[in-house]
């Protein structure tokens, strides 16, 4: 059977469908008026705390204020990819935030109708074989990896570049990857977050920090793992992006 990505883009929107087998499994709609933000990473300031809710409104720079919940402030937890996160203790959100106060957070649902959009502290970039953790300690790797020697053998080559900037988490589709490949997603996801870090120290900036790829771009790292036969794209801006 025949798997393949289909992306047509148009000025007004993008849209990939994958087919397996001729049945269509999955379509993924992106709107360039109505762009998502899931994934992005603000600079933002905490316009009000409501104890009663246990969250917060925080100020990203969007016509409404974004959503903060107190189980959303977190430090990364030692739990691996595809495993329930292990249970912490959720702090009052006075404790934890306070109005006028500056926080690094990212996108994790896009706002809807008169709701802002939801927001973590517990930011991840992702990329083709790895997601870094900022912070973490520790390497994870995804329980749709089977085999222990392999487990063992890209937990052993990854943690070679853990380090004070942060963990990993080991992605299905680097499961038979060599070292090289990994050794440049670790290093570019690295690249990434120092960027971040240094808009982050920049008095002048605010709000958006950094910005998840386009919908093409997204979907093609995200179905990596996929034993993809074939990818046609009707737009050549977007395939020699």
């Amino acid at each position: 059977m025949t798997a393949e990505l289909l992306v047509n883009v148009t000025p007004s929107e993008t849209r990939v469908a994958y087919i397996d087998g001729g049945i269509l499994q999955e379509i993924h709609i992106e709107r360039e008026a109505r762009r998502g933000i899931v994934g992005n990473i603000y600079k933002g300031r905490v316009s009000r705390v409501l104890p009663g809710m246990q969250a917060a409104f925080v100020d990203i720079g969007l016509d409404k204020a974004a959503f903060l919940h107190a189980s959303d402030i977190m430090p990364h937890t030692e739990c691996v990819a595809g495993e329930e996160q292990k249970q912490f203790t959720v702090r009052d959100i006075s404790e934890l935030v306070r109005q006028g106060q500056d926080l690094m957070v990212q996108v994790v649902k896009d706002p809807l109708g008169t709701k802002g959009a939801r927001l973590t502290t517990d930011i991840t970039l992702p990329s083709r074989y790895l997601v870094f953790m900022p912070g973490a300690s520790h390497v994870g790797v995804s329980q749709r990896i089977e085999s222990e020697s392999e487990r063992e053998r890209l937990k052993k080559v990854v943690a070679e570049y853990c380090d004070e900037q942060g963990g990993f988490i080991i992605r299905t589709a680097a499961e038979g990857v060599g070292e090289a490949e990994l050794a440049s997603d670790a290093a570019y996801l690295k690249r990434v977050w120092t960027k971040v870090m240094e808009r982050k120290k920049r008095p002048q900036t605010r709000y958006q920090l950094y910005g998840e790829l386009a919908l093409a771009q997204r979907v093609l790292r995200d179905f990596a793992d996929a034993e993809l036969d074939r990818i046609r794209v009707d737009s050549r801006l977007t395939y020699e992006a």
